[in-house]
């Protein structure tokens, strides 16, 4: 790539997060239905038509930047030792992840109050589930190569991957809870650690 492109990459991408962090702010402070994607626009300085060729809506826009925190997290269990269980590679991509990224949830300012907010808002749950299972897909097809198997046949990497997304989940649920005291990280710990001692259901017939 040139530094021109290079140059373009950037600026395109600055502007994308630009968009998507306005409608976070904007959502947080006044409440979904109150803001509108020219309101968006406005807090930026670009046109609507500018907006639209990023985002499909204003709820596209606000769930912009857990898109790009699954794809980190991809990232990361792409990179682990190839003989790692999934669930372990999974929840140790994760753990990198909550280490090595200084936006991870735990540490980006207001990204509890979001992520309680996406599971209120039906529009907002919506897109944040399209967003969850676009990466979910991801993970599987990472999981199916680390195991020399066929993403679309075989049943182990879709297995393990939804086990393992549904431990981070339920951490998740639990950690923006608004009695919460316990730190994500250790709920994450805590949520695999209870999946792994989960017995095995009996295959004696009664």
């Amino acid at each position: 790539m040139s530094s021109t492109e290079g140059r373009r990459v950037r600026k395109v991408q600055e502007s994308r997060e630009a968009m998507a962090n306005a409608a976070v702010e904007l959502v947080l402070e006044n409440g979904l239905d109150q803001v509108t994607v020219e309101a968006i626009s406005d807090r930026v300085d670009v046109s609507r038509r500018t907006f639209t060729r990023y985002f499909a809506g204003k709820e596209d826009a606000v769930v912009d930047a857990l898109r790009a925190d699954f794809a980190k997290i991809n990232a990361a269990l792409a990179a682990r030792p190839a003989e790692e269980h999934p669930l372990t590679a999974y929840h140790r991509a994760l753990r990198d992840w909550l280490a090595n990224d200084p936006a991870a949830w735990h540490r980006r300012p207001r990204s509890g109050e979001l992520l309680r907010l996406l599971h209120q808002e039906p529009a907002l749950l919506a897109a944040y589930g399209h967003v969850r299972d676009e990466a979910e897909r991801a993970s599987v097809t990472i999981v199916a190569r680390r195991l020399a198997l066929d993403p679309d046949d075989a049943l182990r990497p879709a297995l393990a991957v939804s086990l393992a997304v549904g431990a981070f989940g339920t951490a998740v649920r639990f950690w923006i809870r608004t009695d919460a005291t316990t730190p994500l990280p250790q709920l994450i710990d805590e949520a695999f650690a209870a999946l792994a001692a989960e017995p095995a259901p009996s295959t004696t017939r009664k």
